[in-house]
């Protein structure tokens, strides 16, 4: 039932949550499209404009896991309607599979609205869909546990905001969306393979064109090996009642 309100939250504003996300990655897709296109070839056989698609529906998809968990503990701690979730007799588990769960859904409704709308720009192309399945659940479950660690942490909007301001947007900007790290300078492409939104983005568009900057498994490794650790921290602060019964 905690499931269902929260996919329900998202759903009821859906032209926010979930159309708007779209219209923005569209634009992104748009303007370099028509900056770029021909002028930059990352891969040998795939055009700018299809370089881009995969790394805009994992770039949405990201953010909006986030968002979601983030803003719904955030938005239920300052209405104060948690502690009409405090009195159930739900689990740690039940609360992370109910945010975390609906984050996922609202995530993979962005980034297939996103993917659908780029067929415009670029044809289908699925090397290996089993890594487009598995990257698509993983960073969007990854994302999902990271928004829901900020909700703990954050008393209000304005520090949740901070999080994804300074953490979030600058680690996926820079994880490869627009470009191949071995386009740049040396000590740029050894920071970049610190960032783990890197993997998420590089596995992903490795099972659309079968090319990537790095091996799929390792990719695979360090995205699932950051949900495990993010996951085992979230549920321990759930359990505690970290911030949510004082």
């Amino acid at each position: 039932m905690l499931l269902k309100k929260e996919i329900l939250r998202f759903w009821r504003v859906a032209f926010q949550t979930i159309a708007a996300p779209v219209l923005s990655a569209v634009l992104f897709l748009v303007i370099f499209s028509h900056v770029l296109s021909d002028r930059v070839q990352v891969y040998p056989g795939v055009s700018y404009v299809a370089f881009l698609v995969p790394g805009l529906v994992m770039m949405a998809v990201l953010q909006n896991a986030f968002a979601n968990s983030a803003s719904s503990m955030v938005q239920s701690k300052i209405m104060g309607n948690l502690v009409f979730t405090l009195l159930t007799p739900l689990s740690s588990w039940h609360w992370f599979v109910a945010y975390v769960g609906a984050a996922v859904v609202r995530a993979l409704l962005v980034g297939l609205g996103v993917y659908l709308v780029t067929l415009l720009y670029a044809p289908a192309s699925f090397a290996a869909p089993l890594w487009i399945g598995v990257f698509a659940l993983l960073g969007a479950g990854l994302m999902g546990v990271l928004g829901l660690l900020a909700g703990l942490w954050s008393d209000k909007f304005d520090q949740m905001a901070t999080f994804q301001n300074f953490i979030v947007l600058p680690m996926t900007f820079l994880a490869g969306v627009f470009y191949s790290i071995h386009s740049l300078p040396g000590i740029w492409q050894t920071l970049s393979q610190f960032n783990p939104f890197f993997y998420m983005i590089d596995g992903f568009r490795h099972g659309f064109y079968g090319v990537s900057d790095v091996s799929p498994w390792l990719s695979l490794g360090v995205a699932g090996g950051s949900f495990v650790a993010i996951s085992a921290l979230v549920l321990h602060l759930l359990r505690s009642g970290y911030k949510l019964r004082n």
